[in-house]
């Protein structure tokens, strides 16, 4: 189960405080490797800049690393691998559940079981190791992203059953979900999870009963969307004036006090913010110093989601 951290050298260690992952001890502030294979709209990271970023955010405490084969036809897991090789120094998290392809829609569901076998494989191969901490199966029921249709809408049953198989054959150390309703996570319980991955923020806070289940079964949360969805027209957390006055008050960025109340609002929340940047990096680790009055939570509470 989670462990809050109390001494100032273990936080340096820690950042954000410590989490069980799959047996695993993990920082609570982790990273999430998306930008070092895709960045629209900019040109790819530099191998050995990637390489650089990786280094350093195990140099600052970082432990859990997210990524998924289908980040670049596996770029991002090549790098990762090319940055820490088998060593468990770090605990990798990877996802099935979707496939990249050369097409227009460049990303299409790959829900079926044999499939979810067959990318596990892939990230197995492209990230050099024997096994994966954990494997998170990406619904694809509801934005957003990928919808699954025709004969790619799969029983949940179904893929479960070949996620424990995969455990059990020690291919993964254990599994989550990620986009999933909360009568999905009740169903899946059964199973033994280790992970939920859904969109959450301080100004989309839809699956409060989610993370509330996922706290009393010591299941780790890992919020996509942590400062807001990144599509337009939707509420960013750094826009919220409550947020803005507290980053006044506190002297560090609206981006930070997001992440702050992340890791405040619930004890098994894990941060996978992700970034090309090392500066960037080492604000986002250094949330895990900040420290919220509760004069400043309940500012932050109150805030809606219009």
């Amino acid at each position: 189960m989670g462990t809050a951290m109390t001494t100032p050298a273990e936080v340096v260690t820690r950042p954000g405080g410590e989490w069980l992952l799959a047996g695993h001890p993990v920082a609570r502030i982790g990273y999430g490797a998306m930008q070092l294979a895709e960045r629209p709209g900019r040109p790819p990271v530099d191998a050995d800049d990637a390489i650089a970023l990786l280094h350093r955010a195990l140099e600052l405490g970082v432990t859990h690393i997210d990524t998924a084969e289908f980040y670049g036809h596996g770029t991002a897991n090549e790098l990762i691998r090319r940055a820490f090789g088998d060593t468990d120094e770090v605990v990798i998290v990877s996802k099935v559940g979707a496939d990249r392809v050369d097409a227009p829609v460049r990303l299409v569901a790959a829900q079926k079981p044999n499939e979810l076998r067959a990318s596990v494989e892939a990230n197995l191969k492209s990230l050099g190791r024997e096994r994966i901490a954990v494997v998170n199966l990406r619904r694809a029921d509801a934005q957003p992203g990928i919808i699954a249709s025709g004969d790619q809408i799969v029983n949940l049953d179904d893929q479960l059953a070949e996620l424990s198989a995969l455990r059990d054959e020690g291919l993964i150390g254990a599994f989550g979900l990620s986009n999933v309703s909360l009568e999905q996570l009740q169903q899946a319980l059964p199973s033994g999870l280790a992970c939920v991955q859904n969109s959450y923020s301080l100004v989309e806070r839809s699956g409060e009963r989610m993370l509330d289940l996922c706290r009393a079964n010591d299941i780790a949360w890992a919020p996509f969307f942590p400062l807001g969805s990144a599509f337009p027209g939707r509420p960013k957390v750094v826009e919220q004036p409550a947020v803005i006055e507290a980053a006044r008050q506190l002297g560090v960025t609206p981006s930070q006090v997001g992440l702050a109340w992340l890791l405040q609002h619930g004890p098994n929340m894990l941060l996978i913010a992700g970034t090309s940047s090392i500066a960037h990096l080492e604000q986002n680790v250094a949330v895990g110093d900040i420290k919220l009055s509760d004069e400043i939570m309940v500012a932050l509470d109150a805030v809606s989601a219009n």
